[in-house]
Parts: structure tokens; sequence; C-alpha cells
């Protein structure tokens, strides 16, 4: 007889496996095949500590054909205005734009967007993270995809890359959680629950962003990615998601300590600011993917429940193009890796690049 413990971790298992199967036919990937006109595109780009990534994403900025590049210095401890001013001694396109302090109420990065959608001259904005990595032709095919899918609103998500075991461990789960729990037709069907996005990567139409207010619309919001998602659907605008693939890649925490930080910040706005919700995830997360490998010899449910989960690691890897199938052998030990996360995401306030949020 099933246990109702493995039973539920195989129901699970079977839900997580459904949407997969259908988002690695249907979900959309970037290729740089998929051309598109640039012209009239602002490519804006938020800045706060920044020096030592910049060098690194800055050559592939500059390699999009676009109207202009504009870079936001956020009240940056560093010297992110110095490399981005010697860079743009040579770009005309790229013009270093010096942030004002975040009124009342507004997240720094929320308030940086804004400030850098309001200095934008172009009618198509995408905002992208100083750790994006732009492969020539990236903004092409983020344009060719908005028009393929008749959207005013993209998300891309960047192909993470991981170089540290804490990596591994934690930042596949953005990707583990979009493909599994997100199957794409929803996005086509009038589901408000149906949204998701990555704010490491979005486009916007100029009339969209106006439509949605912009990012003053999600002013105090920490997880401003996943407010204007739902934000989008709840208007009735049409939002598209994709795939970074080999043209939009990321390294977008270096190492476990930052990982933890980025994941606390984010972890109670993902699960609609609830304490309660946010301990049933991570407790299900231990009872599907370790609890089956301790309990190993208690029966075929609970072998078939850990083989579910290493298989799951191997899909999503394969879809992302991520690869690095050896790390699915790291999944037992991630719901126990992500708990300092969730630890700090329980308090009542976070602090994230100098700066605490409640």
């Amino acid at each position: 007889m099933v246990s109702p413990l493995a039973g539920g971790a195989l129901a699970f298992h079977i839900v997580k496996l459904t949407g997969l199967a259908v988002n690695t036919v249907a979900f959309p990937v970037l290729s740089p095949a998929r051309r598109a006109g640039t012209a009239g595109v602002s490519l804006l780009v938020p800045a706060r500590d920044e020096a030592a990534r910049l060098p690194e994403t800055l050559p592939g900025l500059l390699a999009q054909p676009v109207e202009e590049i504009l870079v936001l210095d956020d009240g940056s401890r560093d010297n992110t205005s110095d490399v981005v001013t010697t860079t743009a001694s040579g770009d005309p396109r790229l013009r270093l734009v010096a942030g004002r302090p975040a009124p009342a109420g507004w997240v720094g990065k929320n308030w940086a967007c804004q400030q850098l959608a309001d200095a934008a001259r172009g009618d198509r904005l995408v905002f992208c993270d100083a750790d994006v990595h732009l492969a020539p032709g990236a903004v092409a095919a983020v344009v060719g995809e908005m028009h393929r899918q008749r959207t005013s609103v993209l998300s891309v998500f960047p192909r993470q890359r991981t170089e540290s075991l804490g990596e591994r461990l934690t930042v596949p789960l953005i990707d583990e959680v979009l493909l599994s729990f997100l199957p794409y037709p929803l996005l086509r069907l009038p589901v408000s629950a149906a949204a998701c996005a990555n704010g490491q990567l979005m486009a916007f139409d100029r009339a969209g962003y106006d439509r949605i207010g912009g990012h003053a619309s999600v002013a105090g919001e920490l997880v401003e990615d996943l407010a204007l998602a739902r934000r989008v659907r709840r208007l009735g605008l049409r939002l598209g998601l994709a795939l970074g693939g080999d043209v939009v890649q990321a390294r977008l925490y270096r190492g476990y300590g930052e990982a933890v930080a980025g994941f606390a910040k984010s972890l109670r706005g993902a699960h609609f600011g609830s304490r309660a919700l946010l301990v049933a995830n991570l407790a299900g997360h231990a009872v599907a993917y370790t609890l089956p490998w301790l309990r190993w010899s208690s029966g075929p449910a609970w072998r078939a429940a850990a083989l579910a989960g290493l298989v799951e690691r191997a899909l999503v890897n394969a879809k992302t193009g991520r690869r690095q199938y050896a790390e699915v052998a790291l999944v037992p030990i991630v719901a126990p890796a992500v708990v300092p996360a969730v630890l700090a995401a329980m308090r009542r306030r976070v602090r994230w690049k100098g700066r605490d949020y409640p």
C-alpha cells in the first residue's frame, strides 16, 4: 500500500513532469536567426555597484544595433560610473545617466528603471540588468519574438551561468519553477494567474509600458518583475515569455552567499507575502525531493519519486541549454540548501545592495 506521503510526492512529480513535457515542445527559445529591425529601441541598464560586471557585459550591449544605450548609475559605491564613462567615449549611443535618490516608498531598482524610461527616446524599451550577456543579434531576436508572439510586453529568462556549487544548488530553481508550473499555452488563455516574468530582461513597447503605468505602478514591490507580469495580465495585455538560449545569458549570483541573499529578497513576494505558504512550499519540496532518498528502501513509490526529481532537472537543463547534467546529483539536497534563504525571507526586513527593505 502506498503511503499518503509517497502518494503526494508522486502526484507532485506527475504535475511537474506534465508541465515540463508541454514546455519542452511549446516554450519559445530565442534564436539569432529571428531577425527584426532595432530602430527606435532604447536599451536601458540600471546599475548599482556593477563595476566588476560591466566590463564583461558592456561589449555585448554595444554590439546591439539599437538607437541608444542608457546606463543609470543608481548611487553606486564603487567606480561604476567611471567604467561606463570610459567605455562611452568610444560610442555616442552609450550615455551615463546619474540616478537621483529614490523617493519614499520606492524600491531602488524600480526607481532606476522609471528614470531610464523617462530619459529614453525610443518607442521600444528593453530593460537589461548589468549582469546579462547579450550575443550579437540578441535585441533583434527579442524584437522579433515580440512580433511573433504579437505582444507588447516580453520577458526573457536568460540561460543562467552557474560556476559554484552554491549557485548550482539554487539558481536552476528559477527555470524549474517556470517550466514546470506555467505551461506556455496558458498565456493565450484568459487565466490571470498565468503570470511570470524575469526582470533581468524585460521589453515593452512604449504604449504598453505607459498603459501599465511603468515601474511607478510597482514602485514598492521587491519582486517587481512578477508584479509587472500580474499587472499586465490583469489589464488584459498580452504577456510574452521566452528562454534566452544562446543569445541571452547571465550569471545571476556569484557564490552561495549572494544567492541566499538574492533569494531571500524575492521569496516572500513570490509567495504573495505569506510566511505560511513559503514554509509549506519548502516542506513540500523536502518531501518530494529529499525524503524519497531517505525512504528508498520503503517501497517502489518512494523510489519512483526519487528518480522523477532527477528526470525533472535533466529535462530543465536540456530545454534551457545549460546541460551540466551531472548536477542532477544535487537534487536531493536542494531543499536543505534553500533553508537559509527561507529563514532570511521570514524576517521583517531584507537587505540588498546596501539598502534595507520591508
